[in-house]
């Protein structure tokens, strides 16, 4: 599998946890309690990961990367699946992470906010 870096990459973010969800056979990155990243197999199981995104920036990699796709199993304006298998580049892979990562950080309460960023000096990877 491509993209060997993903569990610790979305482990380094402030407040992040994950879980497996059974049900799903996906593993979850999530802040305060709300995903944003997952990580599973489509209908076929191809490995997929899906992150939420703008919705004209995702159609806009959708248009470059065959590869990405909307969201499987996700809402398709808002969530973008990327085949671990394909060849997107890690920069771009990164990219999308980390703007699933923001957008979902702030889509938390001030305080959930001021709570991570009181419990961790860094703001996700360099």
């Amino acid at each position: 599998m491509a993209y060997e870096w993903l569990d610790d990459y979305c482990l380094s973010f402030a407040g992040v946890t994950k879980d497996y969800k059974e049900e799903w056979q996906a593993t979850r990155y999530m802040i305060g309690g709300k995903m944003f990243v997952m990580a599973g197999g489509d209908k076929f199981g191809k490995p997929i990961a899906t992150v939420k995104l703008e919705p004209a920036f995702g159609q806009f990699l959708r248009e470059q990367y065959t590869d990405i796709v909307p969201g499987y199993y996700m809402n398709k304006e808002h969530w973008n699946s990327l085949y671990l298998e394909g060849d997107v580049p890690d920069e771009v892979f990164r990219d999308m992470i980390v703007q699933s990562y923001s957008l979902v950080r702030a889509s938390l309460s001030k305080k959930e906010r001021a709570v991570l960023d009181d419990s961790s000096t860094t703001s996700g990877p360099s």
